[in-house]
């Protein structure tokens, strides 16, 4: 059975009818998280043309006028990727071109954000190159959630604000009022995100999962650092690829006498074989949220789907009158 949940922050947002300095469009990737993040504002999306040539080319034009107003474009890089970077490149330059006073780049899943350094010769870091192409086009600013690595932030020569699934993930967890949680880090590199969702689940357990990686979208776990044995275990990353890591986690973690494993991941890639690793019956369930729209075919019965439309509303709403974002998280 499929789930989704809009889980509302606290905050009371004022509506913005009357307030027509700011603008929101959507691209063609997510067109439902638009639709939820502009019924939030109390505001409409506002009309675009998108179409696509016979040779491939793509063409935008916005369809009323923007000229001295704040405008934010929402568009994930998910798949296919290439397309819709692109497609955000073309909705920036035409508003830069349009006279629009200040333009805010909202990328639920920012692509090629794996490529975050140089793990060998003659590579491209190709997160800088995006953040490059996006701050060239003509955006005066980036707001995205759960980055793949924290660093990310400083590729961008302009401001960027960088926001977490991680609260609406663990509001449903405390919901579901389970006993004996353990946060487990999928590998080492994701211990700082499962010890944060740790702290804000009362303080549970962690563990960490030590894994080595031999080729590209291949992991082999090696060992287990902490104590799952019958506890509930929630393994926490921040996007779920082909799944080989978290399924083969799933695997250790049996092993080593977890009674339930969850998993819990902002991003809902869900590449082949995803699916069929999924809901082999390791899971519990497997808890995402709609920064990546999740097409019929890939939908499966442990799949539980979360709203951020809320989160990032608010983050438009703070950014628009110049308040917080960070402490939106605080606490």
């Amino acid at each position: 059975m499929i789930r989704s949940a809009t889980l509302p922050l606290q905050t009371v947002l004022p509506r913005l009818e009357d307030n027509n300095r700011l603008k929101l469009f959507s691209g063609s990737s997510n067109r439902e998280l638009s639709r939820e993040v502009a019924r939030y504002l109390g505001i409409d999306l506002g009309p675009m043309v998108r179409k696509r040539f016979a040779d491939g080319e793509l063409y935008v034009q916005i369809q009323e006028s923007i000229r001295g107003c704040d405008v934010y474009l929402i568009q994930a890089t998910c798949h296919p990727v290439n397309d819709n970077l692109m497609e955000l490149l073309i909705m920036i330059d035409a508003c830069r071109r349009a006279s629009a006073r200040q333009i805010t780049a909202v990328i639920p899943y920012y692509g090629y954000a794996r490529a975050d350094r140089k793990t060998a010769g003659r590579e491209s870091i190709t997160a800088k190159l995006v953040a490059n192409l996006i701050t060239q086009a003509g955006a005066d600013r980036v707001l995205a959630i759960d980055l793949h690595s924290a660093q990310i932030q400083g590729y961008f020569d302009i401001p960027s604000d960088h926001i977490y699934g991680s609260p609406v993930l663990v509001e449903y967890l405390t919901s579901k009022e389970m006993e004996d949680i353990v946060v487990v880090s999928p590998d080492v590199g994701g211990v700082a995100r499962a010890r944060s969702m740790a702290k804000q689940l009362d303080d549970a357990p962690l563990a960490i999962i030590d894994k080595r990686r031999q080729a590209h979208n291949v992991a082999e776990v090696m060992n287990l650092i902490g104590d799952v044995a019958g506890k509930t275990a929630v393994l926490v990353d921040d996007m779920i690829d082909t799944a080989g890591t978290i399924c083969e986690g799933a695997r250790l973690l049996r092993q080593e006498g977890a009674s339930r494993v969850y998993a819990c991941a902002t991003h809902p890639v869900f590449s082949p074989p995803a699916v069929e690793r999924l809901s082999s019956g390791l899971f519990e369930e497997v808890i995402v949220t709609n920064t990546i729209p999740i097409e019929p075919d890939r939908q499966f019965e442990q799949l539980t789907t979360l709203s951020v439309a809320n989160t990032v509303g608010e983050a438009i709403w703070r950014i628009h009158e110049e308040s917080s974002v960070s402490s939106m998280f605080r606490g």
